[in-house]
This record gives structure tokens, sequence and C-alpha cells, in this order.
């Protein structure tokens, strides 16, 4: 199997700029997208993703609506998604894995934590 391919929902440059090096620097593939609705538009293609990351708050449609979504579409079913947020307050976890979170990662992103998970991908 080639190298696992992320896709980072994120409104913030600066953020995916360093997840993608972080990650790239780790061989995976990155892709993104700075609005969810720029994702849902990729996610409908047969573009090859093996795991999301989505920020929680972003302007327009969040990650709370967004990931219902992105579930509703046939072939992203079991995509895991990785809900991130800086909102780390208590009750976020288990908000995010109502919302359809595979996992829940709080800013600022423990990066070996992060990569257990996409490990389990």
């Amino acid at each position: 199997m080639g190298k696992k391919r992320v896709l980072i929902i994120d409104d913030d440059a600066k953020n995916i700029f360093a997840l993608t090096a972080t990650l790239r620097s780790k061989s995976y593939e990155c892709l993104s997208c700075m609005s969810a609705q720029e994702a849902l538009d990729l996610l409908r293609t047969d573009e090859i993703i093996d795991a999301i990351l989505i920020d929680m708050m972003m302007p327009e449609m969040d990650g709370y609506e967004a990931m219902p979504l992105i579930q509703a579409i046939e072939h992203r079913r079991n995509t895991p998604i990785f809900a991130v947020t800086a909102q780390a307050m208590v009750g976020d976890r288990e908000k995010c894995l109502r919302a359809g979170a595979t996992e829940y990662i709080s800013k600022p992103i423990d990066v070996d934590r992060l990569l257990a998970l996409l490990n389990r991908v």
C-alpha cells in the first residue's frame, strides 16, 4: 500500500501549513480545503482519502454540520474523521463524537497522539 492520504479541512492557512508539514515529514500525503463546502465537493469525487482532519470552528459551515454530510456520502461513510478544535472544554469530545467524529484532538495538537490515531487507519 502507498502513502496514506489525509484531507485537512481548516479555514486557517497557518494551521493547514503546520499540519501538512508535520504529516508530510512522517510520509503522509496531504490535501487541504479551506471550507467545509469545498471539502464536501472534493469528497463527492473519487479522490482517494484515507482520513479526514476537520476543524470544528469554521465560518459558514462548521465541523458539527459538515461531519453528518460527509458520512452521508456513500463511499465516505467509513472514512475516519478526526475533529480538531481549540475549544477544549468539558463535553466537547462527546459532542464531536455524537456529531460523527471517529476521535477528537484538541489544539495545540499533540503530534504523537495524532500520528498514533492515523497509524490505526
